[in-house]
């Protein structure tokens, strides 16, 4: 059979792709290709699961606004379809005296950043929160999390398909060619 688009692999990236274009252009058919058995069978299923706050990226950067967008949005996606994560937080820690200056750049970068929550801490709240760490001050950035994200990218199918997309696994691509483009007039050209 033939589809008017199809997105080739079924990790996260191209599920989320292929959601987003089924939801833009409902009245176009989208098939998502896989050369595996089962979805997100490589990176997105083996990664840390780290949901990042967006403090080292440039401000300013398109990495640093979509990080800071990204992590909210993910939060949001988790809370509307009920997957689990932790919003655990994270500490950097300067253990020696050459490294706050490090740190506080760090802190500053977050802030230009709008990495909400971000404060600077010293040793006694550096252990309350983490017993068996020793520092001199840390980065607290409570808005790291962590989330399964091949939980996300299976809902992320779900989607896809209730929106009448097709998964195909175990199809492997080998070989592509491009189609004729649509005229610019075209509905969904």
């Amino acid at each position: 059979s033939s589809v008017d688009v199809a997105v080739v692999g079924a990790g996260i990236v191209g599920l989320a792709a292929a959601r987003e274009l089924i939801r833009r252009h409902p009245s176009l058919s989208f098939a998502v290709l896989e050369k595996e058995k089962e979805l997100a069978q490589h990176q997105s299923g083996h990664n840390s699961g780290v949901i990042h706050s967006g403090i080292y990226y440039t401000p300013g950067s398109l990495k640093a606004k979509l990080c800071v967008q990204g992590a909210a949005l993910c939060y949001q996606y988790c809370d509307q379809k009920g997957i689990p994560y932790k919003q655990c937080g994270k500490l950097i820690v300067a253990v020696e005296q050459d490294e706050i200056p490090r740190l506080k750049a760090l802190y500053e970068r977050g802030l230009q950043n709008n990495v909400p929550g971000l404060k600077l801490i010293g040793t006694k709240e550096i252990q309350a929160k983490e017993p068996f760490c020793r520092g001199l001050m840390a980065l607290d950035s409570p808005y790291t999390g962590i989330v399964n994200y091949k939980q996300v990218a299976q809902s992320f199918a779900e989607d896809f398909q209730e929106a009448g997309g097709k998964i195909l696994t175990d199809f492997e691509v080998t070989n592509m060619e491009m189609a004729k483009e649509s005229s610019p007039g075209s509905e969904d050209g």
